[in-house]
């Protein structure tokens, strides 16, 4: 279907592929894993033909057509949000605009009959006169509502504008779809509704995502990127995840018998193979189970993150009480009197449609805002640590370097040396040189990681993290996860990572325009709840 022949990219000395050689093959989904910086978007870009391979070459089997999400948001502009969609399938859209610019003559001859006549036929094999009704279909189970249809893509919001485009890359069931990011920016229902979609697309899918949950849900195979090559792995993100930890043990045990590891990697393919069977995601093309051979499993070079939350000392019963607390904008109202009383232990998925609202409510927990109605009482025994959406006031002094960085939460004489600051930092993969880095030259991701070992360094009883994942990649995700299923503390959290969500909370709870919904169940159990979904429809309504 799609192959891959000797491609190497190389960026000055620091080469990032070498001689790769791999394909893509019918009814596969393949999801592209790798640290930052090993290349995942890069090599889309090489497979879509937006960059040139340093050397190599990439080849689609002839006739046969590829679609690719867009990333740039501007780039329809001046289009009708159907249309734009419908140029998903750029010849398809060809022949219509053909069609339509020879129908529109004033002086129509008889040559142009037969022209269009020719056209039509086309037209018809391609199944162009169902190709609107599709793209708005593709469009309403994306959230874009049916007024907004004919509306120019410059009047959308960034959101909208994401599903537009997100439906422009599935439109016409092309054989090749590849697709970076394509879960930014789309809510849990959308999401869900994009698993499913995927789950049971006929053709070839290359995605990069950084959605655990979304990964498990549509992959076929993972694509490893490590140390410039691509190597396929049967299975999905956690089978991938959980084999290489399995193998990496192994490795470590060096005394253990040949045999005694492979009858254990056999017995994990097994009970592995049990679960994915039962799952809800599980489809008739999805046989990836019969495929999984114990030889494939290897270790993975990945570093993860060493995350790990202690408390300085164990909160009492009274953790938070909220009563009557309100907030608005100008604009609107982020949400209107919401009471509960967060319990100590108890792991909390704070959701809303406005992400505004959550940041909002934040604030006000953490005395940046003053409510303008109710009140808001913290337990005695109860330390906060708070890991906002947007640190940037963190790192203002650019002139620090991370050592420094941190030595301005210490509390003690003991916290304030170098060797204390620099186990924290060398937790989060900031080790040797690299605690010495200055704050200006930081990404995203890094400055999360700061971030958090601020946090740890506190030893609070207490965490609250807005949209913890930003920013992170997946060995970080994987290993802030597993920190928060072990603290035995309480937490409160949003995110827009489903595997976040549903292995860390037993409780949810939504802050609407309209009020609270508290729920203690599973993030899994709520969102399927039709009693729930009715009335968090009533109270945005």
């Amino acid at each position: 279907m799609l192959s891959v022949s000797n491609l190497s990219v190389q960026f000055g000395k620091r080469v990032l592929f070498d001689e790769v050689n791999t394909k893509f093959l019918l009814g596969n989904c393949y999801g592209i894993i790798g640290a930052n910086g090993s290349g995942k978007s890069t090599f889309l870009k090489i497979l879509s033909g937006v960059m040139e391979p340093t050397a190599g070459q990439v080849s689609l089997e002839p006739g046969k057509r590829m679609s690719v999400l867009s990333q740039d948001h501007f780039a329809f502009d001046s289009y009708s949000v159907l249309d734009t969609v419908m140029m998903g399938n750029k010849e398809l859209y060809r022949i219509k605009q053909e069609m339509d610019a020879i129908y529109a003559k004033p002086d129509f001859s008889e040559a142009d009959g037969l022209k269009a006549g020719e056209l039509g036929v086309l037209f018809e094999e391609m199944d162009g006169w169902n190709a609107e009704s599709d793209a708005a279909t593709l469009l309403s189970n994306l959230g874009i509502k049916e007024e907004q249809h004919y509306s120019q893509m410059a009047d959308l919001d960034g959101k909208a504008k994401v599903r537009v485009l997100l439906a422009q890359a599935l439109f016409g069931n092309p054989d090749v779809l590849i697709m970076d990011e394509p879960t930014n920016d789309l809510d849990f229902e959308t999401i869900g509704w994009l698993e499913q979609f995927l789950a049971n697309y006929d053709h070839t899918v290359i995605v990069v995502s950084h959605d655990r949950h979304f990964l498990d849900a549509v992959c076929t195979h993972i694509s490893d990127i490590d140390f410039g090559k691509i190597h396929h792995y049967s299975g999905n993100y956690t089978f991938w995840y959980e084999s290489s930890q399995l193998a990496a043990k192994q490795r470590a045990q060096q005394n253990k018998k040949a045999a005694d590891k492979k009858k254990e990697l056999e017995a994990f393919i097994r009970r592995f193979s049990a679960n994915v069977a039962k799952s809800k995601q599980a489809t008739s093309r999805k046989k990836m189970i019969e495929k999984l051979n114990v030889e494939e499993i290897k270790p993975s070079s990945r570093r993860y993150p060493a995350i790990i939350f202690d408390r300085e000392r164990v909160a009492g019963d009274q953790i938070l009480q909220v009563e009557a607390l309100s907030a608005s904008t100008e604009e609107e109202v982020l949400f209107k009197d919401i009471h509960f009383n967060l319990n100590r232990g108890e792991k909390v998925v704070l959701l809303s449609r406005n992400s505004k609202a959550v940041t909002a409510f934040y604030e006000l927990l953490n005395d940046q805002l003053t409510p303008e109605q109710g009140s808001i009482r913290w337990g005695v025994t109860t330390t906060q640590s708070y890991l906002p959406v947007d640190n940037a006031a963190f790192f203002k002094d650019a002139s620090l370097n991370l050592v420094d960085w941190l030595r301005q939460y210490a509390k003690t004489e003991e916290e304030r040396e170098e060797v204390y600051l620099r186990g924290f930092l060398g937790k989060m993969i900031f080790s040797g040189e690299e605690a010495l880095k200055k704050c200006h030259v930081l990404s995203g991701g890094e400055k999360v990681r700061c971030m958090i070992s601020r946090m740890m360094m506190k030893r609070a009883n207490v965490l609250m993290l807005d949209e913890p994942t930003n920013h992170l990649d997946l060995e970080s995700i994987q290993a802030f996860n597993n920190s928060l299923k072990q603290f035995k503390g309480t937490v409160l959290f949003s995110t827009h990572d489903h595997e976040f969500a549903q292995t860390v909370a037993n409780r949810v709870i939504e802050i609407t325009p309209k009020g609270v919904i508290d729920r203690h169940l599973s993030f899994d159990e709520y969102l399927a709840d039709e009693a729930i979904k009715d009335l968090r429809t009533k109270m945005y309504a």
